[in-house]
């Protein structure tokens, strides 16, 4: 997929000039080899720990390396920018380090707790504006204040200097690991892959590049595949660190020279590597930071004996979505089950549902009566939970013998969302 013949807009040389700066100001941070991950899928597994950075994110990088580029005068005329978050969060550091004022635009559906932080991080020194849905429309909003107040818009991502600093994350990674066989990392709008990628390109040739995606915003997959840039009609935001409609344009030209494989990664499959993250490793990843551990699942039988790295990229999750990570998991690897049931209108109806459907290891997760559509019957939501994954057949087969009308929720999105 990647062509190298191509002269790069970004080069070691700059990834190494930004790093004279950042090391006196981010974290280094941890390169650490996984036991659980390493013994799964029979190699070596490094998890480069960005969610361990101050602002819990490796965003920093760029966005300190893009400011400290500006002249002093530029810089104090003030900056801004558009993000989902942890830019944000590096930005509002930045500022409050620097003693700059900074307007930060975020989306509207941006989770409290990074919207929390950013005022955290800033201080005084940011003001937040919540626009549009999207990052896209939050980025079209921000670039329209920012040009009518004179300030500096610090890119997210499609800005050399931010790739720049990004590609620091390799130059870490080599100096404490310098053979790497594979580099899974989350892209949304392209900085972090274009940034690792152009330095591992240059020091370790080697190294294989994988880019990853949430299937609901595959922007860069879809793009490389047809060999330009798209923009995509609509984004799943629940990844909102990677939910990027369109790759930035300097992004896209580096990633298509670096970039050996992209794969994009079901929202589900996520949600169940965030839980594993927790419960094997104690680590809290956001939906983007476990991207790229995801993925392991999706070369397994390449990896095997090889030196991989999964670069965390981001451990700003929000508690109050766990249930809603939960949910999604359990969906994703078949153990939740919703069926819309017809039940008799009679003392005892439930009980034989649960002798006559139910398996011995079964649960009832949800039970509501729907409406009433007749004296003999009436519609029953019912949320079935499994142990094992392997009994999903059986059970379909007990819910027809029970009901030969009833409604697959799982499979029809528009009545999950409104029912469930």
């Amino acid at each position: 997929m990647n062509d190298t013949h191509t002269k790069m807009p970004v080069t070691k040389d700059d990834i190494e000039a930004a790093y004279e700066v950042l090391k006196h100001v981010v974290k280094h941070t941890p390169l650490e080899k996984d036991l659980y991950l390493s013994q799964k899928y029979q190699c070596n597994v490094y998890l480069k720990r960005e969610d361990l950075q101050w602002v819990r994110s490796f965003k920093l990088r760029g966005a300190y390396y893009a400011v400290s580029q500006l002249t002093p005068a530029v810089r104090q005329q003030g900056i801004s920018c558009a993000s989902a978050g942890n830019h944000a969060q590096g930005v509002a550091y930045t500022a409050n380090k620097l003693g700059l004022h900074a307007v930060i635009f975020m989306p509207v559906t941006t989770p409290n707790q990074k919207i929390e932080q950013v005022k955290f991080f800033g201080q005084d020194n940011v003001e937040i504006k919540l626009y549009g849905d999207t990052f896209d429309e939050c980025l079209a909003a921000a670039l329209q204040y920012t040009e009518d107040h004179n300030l500096s818009f610090i890119d997210p991502f499609d800005n050399n200097h931010t790739v720049a600093g990004q590609g620091t994350v390799a130059k870490e990674i080599i100096m404490d690991q310098p053979v790497i066989n594979y580099c899974f990392q989350a892209v949304g709008g392209g900085g972090l892959i274009s940034g690792v990628g152009t330095y591992l390109k240059d020091v370790s040739k080697e190294t294989q590049i994988i880019a990853v995606e949430p299937s609901g915003a595959s922007s860069m997959k879809q793009s490389l595949d047809k060999g330009t840039r798209l923009t995509l009609d609509a984004i799943d935001k629940f990844v909102d660190g990677a939910a990027v409609a369109t790759v930035g344009e300097l992004t896209f030209d580096i990633a298509r020279q670096v970039i050996d494989d992209c794969v994009a990664i079901d929202e589900g499959q996520v949600c169940s590597t965030i839980i594993d993250m927790y419960t094997k490793q104690a680590i809290v990843a956001e939906p983007a930071g476990a991207l790229s551990v995801s993925a392991l699942e999706h070369f397994k039988d390449h990896i095997i004996g090889k030196n991989v790295v999964c670069i965390i990229s981001g451990g700003n999750n929000d508690i109050n979505r766990m249930n809603e990570i939960e949910e999604r998991a359990l969906l994703y690897e078949s153990l939740k089950h919703y069926f819309i049931v017809n039940f008799p209108q009679r003392p005892g109806a439930l009980k034989t549902f649960v002798n006559d459907v139910l398996g011995p290891e079964d649960d009832i997760t949800k039970f509501e009566y729907l409406k009433k559509t007749a004296r003999s019957k009436g519609a029953v939501i019912i949320g079935v939970q499994l142990k094992d994954k392997s009994d999903k057949n059986s059970l379909y087969q007990r819910v027809q013998q029970f009901d030969p009308k009833y409604i697959a929720v799982n499979n029809n999105e528009m009545l999950y969302s409104l029912l469930i």
